[in-house]
């Protein structure tokens, strides 16, 4: 890790800020039928995020509500909810709670863990710095987007549905990808 004493960001703001669900996107994408990627999001989710007048030190913590999972299709969403897939009966939110925060030049990774139907596993997000500035009603606001890729079967996610003639209906690597919006806390 570099020291982040030597790590300049442009515009860069100290402060406490929550993630403005209704500018962000919790979004990710799975092999289906081994041929092409089903895509979805989850509607509702929260978060904090804390910039650290050292970046190294600052620090996220995020909760989604698992029963707002959204691919498009009613039919398939009622089903990722049900016991097969992330069990929303028992396992209500999603949670992500970072460990770390490090930069290799322009390159920055997130450190953390990934709880999801009560397992929870280590992760690294790939993050992009997006910018801070001034928002249209007097605030501030900062931009972030990240990206992993996570083993579904790691978290209990293990339904297995074969195809006749091999493969399966549903891939096991699961990309993550987030675009956040962030509004900085006022005293």
């Amino acid at each position: 890790m570099t020291s982040s004493t030597a790590v300049q960001i442009p515009g860069y703001v100290v402060g406490t800020w929550d993630i403005d669900a209704s500018h962000s996107t919790v979004g990710f994408s799975v092999r289906h039928m081994m041929v092409s990627k089903v895509r979805g999001y989850f509607r509702e989710f929260s978060g904090e995020i804390v910039t650290a007048q050292d970046p190294a030190q600052s620090s996220v913590t995020a909760t989604v509500n698992m029963d707002s999972i959204d691919t498009r299709q009613e039919q398939r969403d009622a089903h990722i909810r049900s016991a097969d897939f992330f069990d929303v009966g028992n396992h209500t939110e999603m949670t992500f709670r970072s460990t770390a925060v490090e930069t290799d030049g322009a390159d920055w990774t997130i450190e953390g863990d990934l709880t999801i139907k009560g397992i929870t596993k280590p992760v690294t997000l790939e993050l992009e710095l997006n910018g801070f500035g001034p928002d249209a009603y007097g605030g501030t606001r900062a931009g972030f987007s990240a990206k992993t890729e996570i083993s579904r079967k790691a978290y209990g996610v293990d339904i297995d549905m074969p195809m006749d003639g091999g493969g399966v209906v549903v891939g096991d690597k699961i990309t993550v990808e987030l675009e956040i919006e962030a509004v900085l806390r006022t005293a």
